[in-house]
């Protein structure tokens, strides 16, 4: 067992990105926040799921080509494989939790050339 408060831990890319409360043994927990205009880059796992929880705000997140409108309360889970992108188009910043599981130290494929589906 551990504890920890979210103020320990720092978000990725200062005042956005993920902040990781845990990263293994079997999976990692992340509280995730992007400010207007900011996206991650589209990319995919081989072997692990993730799933992001919207706890506060708008945000976009591309699966596969199709554009995911998610909203505070609305949940997606993104199997290995898929090809996912993130990016927050609203005024306000975005506030979601994101597992990924099961872990493994270094999973995720950069997809280059992402293009914005039609």
């Amino acid at each position: 067992m551990f504890k920890l408060n979210e103020n320990e831990k720092e978000y990725r890319f200062g005042d956005s990105g993920p902040k990781y409360l845990m990263k293994g043994p079997r999976l990692n927990f992340a509280v995730v926040q992007f400010q207007p205009g900011q996206d991650f880059p589209a990319h995919y796992h081989n072997i692990m799921e993730e799933n992001f929880y919207i706890m506060e705000g708008e945000i976009d997140i591309v699966v596969d080509d199709k554009v995911n409108h998610m909203k505070k309360g609305d949940f997606i889970h993104i199997e290995p494989g898929e090809i996912h992108y993130v990016k927050n188009n609203s005024d306000k910043k975005i506030v979601m939790i994101s597992t990924l599981g099961p872990f493994q130290d270094s999973d995720k494929v950069e997809v280059k050339d992402f293009k914005w589906p039609q």
